[in-house]
């Protein structure tokens, strides 16, 4: 992560084969995947966009295209299916391809859109394992074009903050971080996705990125070591899948984090102790309301703008700019690489894995 000094300064790199058109000022976006994150979060919040909007859709439900073109405007020019989707090549519209469909197919769908010259925005998790990760970096390298992750909070006001804290250590080194995002809810229908283990279903995948990410950013550092258990409570539901998931991070300097994630309880918070004092956010990762406080009494008040507009608008500049995201394809590699080695330790009675 090229904001928080790690070792991720392999950021994806830069795309001179790729020439924005003079005619149009902003960016032509098409969101893969018109499921409900697509439709609640990224189509209204490409209305509120400087520097994208929505252009073009591609989804395998035709009876969702009327709505979506009645509503956004979109001509049938750019109406796309799974099958046909490498013909958005021709269609000059179109910018960047938007990847909000499960993860299993993350890497299909994003290989795709980099094939067809097209700019690459892939949803967290960015794939099931290291090599398709791998894979999709390697096809936005080969067609110069740029890859980000949608990792929102990265762009969030007071997520940013509290990178800068651990950067210029404000309040000290940091000595142990603790962080969790989890919802107490159900999946009923046993065709959603987060049940099913080979879509990328479970807690570690759908939520615990969000705490691997978090003790990325806010120590500036990559582990070196992980362990982790997982287990279901309610196996009717979650048989193939994790439903809690904890898991314990050892970066350099022996600072530990742990963390955990769950389809069964909710938690949603980052506290960072320090030598000198501590800071913290709570909620850490809404879709709105994220705040926080520090041991010398500064507050962090929520931020009512749009994160998702937020984070499209920032990617789409960083295009515009030719210079790398925030979020490039290396960062969603690092995280799962982590989920898959917390994985194994479960898989081994909470080994220790070294990284």
């Amino acid at each position: 992560m090229k904001q928080t000094g790690t070792v991720l300064g392999l950021a994806t790199a830069g795309f001179p084969s790729i020439i924005l058109p003079r005619r149009r000022n902003k960016l032509g976006v098409a969101l893969v995947g018109l499921g409900g994150y697509a439709t609640g979060r990224l189509a209204p919040g490409l209305q509120l966009t400087e520097h994208c909007e929505l252009r073009g859709i591609v989804t395998g439900t035709p009876s969702k295209i009327p709505r979506w073109q009645q509503e956004y405007d979109i001509p049938d020019r750019n109406v796309y299916n799974y099958e046909n989707l490498p013909d958005i090549a021709n269609n000059d519209d179109i910018d960047i391809l938007y990847i909000v469909t499960p993860p299993a197919i993350h890497a299909r769908d994003a290989i795709r859109a980099a094939e067809a010259g097209k700019h690459v925005w892939c949803e967290k998790p960015m794939a099931m394992n290291e090599a398709e990760c791998l894979a999709i970096i390697d096809a936005a390298n080969k067609n110069g074009v740029q890859l980000t992750i949608g990792y929102r909070m990265q762009h969030e006001p007071n997520t940013q903050t509290i990178i800068q804290y651990g950067e210029q250590q404000a309040y000290g080194a940091i000595t142990g971080v603790q962080t969790a995002a989890g919802y107490n809810g159900a999946h009923p229908n046993p065709e959603n996705w987060r049940r099913i283990g080979r879509m990328g279903g479970g807690a570690l995948y759908d939520m615990g990125v969000y705490p691997i990410n978090a003790a990325r950013y806010s120590t500036g550092m990559e582990p070196v070591a992980v362990s982790g258990r997982q287990w279901s409570e309610r196996t009717d539901m979650y048989s193939d899948v994790d439903e809690f998931t904890e898991f314990e991070l050892e970066f350099p300097d022996g600072i530990i984090v742990k963390g955990e994630t769950s389809f069964g309880k909710s938690m949603n918070y980052l506290n960072v102790e320090c030598t000198d004092g501590w800071y913290r956010l709570e909620p850490m990762q809404s879709y709105s309301g994220v705040q926080g406080e520090t041991s010398d009494g500064t507050q962090l008040p929520p931020n009512p703008n749009h994160q998702q507009a937020r984070q499209m608008n920032n990617d789409a500049l960083a295009i515009k700019e030719n210079r790398n995201p925030i979020v490039p394809g290396e960062d969603g590699l690092a995280d799962i690489r982590i989920v898959q080695a917390i994985m194994e330790s479960s898989q081994k009675g909470g080994d220790r894995i070294e990284l």
